[in-house]
């Protein structure tokens, strides 16, 4: 079934999220892609969150003028992924599936505003 959503016509939502889990491959693939020791970029590029439920290595944010703080590796200007051959599994698999409810929110927002550019904030 084809995609039903278009994330160059999004905000980057989904780097958004304040925890965005890596593996050691993901941690590997970003350390090639950078010409770095694993351990040098997991240091550079993750920090460890843990809590009585969860227990993960996690991708380090910036501020964002859409959002509070996005992925470090999103062009704030362009809005994309600056790693997207080297992204993290997770990101790879989103949204899992060929749908997209953010998208799908989106569109309307920006379809009944009458602003192809409207961002709905929180």
């Amino acid at each position: 079934m084809k995609d039903r959503f278009d994330c160059s016509k999004c905000p980057g939502y989904c780097c958004s999220h304040p925890r965005i889990e890596v593996t050691e491959n993901d941690i590997k693939r970003l350390a090639k892609h950078f010409g770095l020791s694993a351990a040098a970029a997991k240091k550079k590029f993750t920090y460890h969150f843990k809590t009585k439920d969860a227990d993960e290595q996690i991708l380090r944010h910036h501020k964002d003028h859409v959002y509070a703080t996005i992925c470090r590796f999103f062009d704030r200007d362009e809005r994309r992924c600056t790693v997207y051959e080297a992204r993290p599994a997770v990101c790879r698999k989103y949204p899992y599936g060929n749908k997209c409810g953010y998208y799908d929110f989106l569109k309307f927002e920006r379809e009944h505003q009458d602003d192809p550019e409207f961002i709905p904030s929180a």
